[in-house]
């Protein structure tokens, strides 16, 4: 006899915990109150906006084989970094300054 799998109602609510140090606790709490949202809030669509992402990120795409073997060499050849580029990765980001 087979048991079915219960599902949550779509609207059913778990919860997360987490560990965080104390500046990155302020830097989310800092970012929330700029945008009038609540940690919690932030934190869910922050979250959910990048795991959609990632996802997305994921897809698959078609190429017939002259366009196929473009990628792959531009792949395996990529351009030299120029100067601007080399000086953006130098730059310590904003959120460290």
């Amino acid at each position: 006899m087979a048991v079915a799998q219960r599902r949550a109602p779509a609207d059913a609510k778990g919860s997360i915990n987490l560990r965080i140090g104390t500046q990155t606790r302020r830097l989310i709490d800092d970012a929330a109150a700029v945008l009038g949202k609540t940690r919690t809030e932030f934190m869910i669509e922050s979250a959910r906006d990048v795991a959609i992402n990632v996802l997305l990120d994921q897809r698959l795409f078609v190429l017939d084989p002259k366009r196929y073997d473009a990628f792959v060499h531009a792949l395996d050849h990529p351009a030299a970094p120029g100067p601007k580029l080399r000086a953006l990765l130098r730059r310590a980001p904003a959120w460290e300054t």
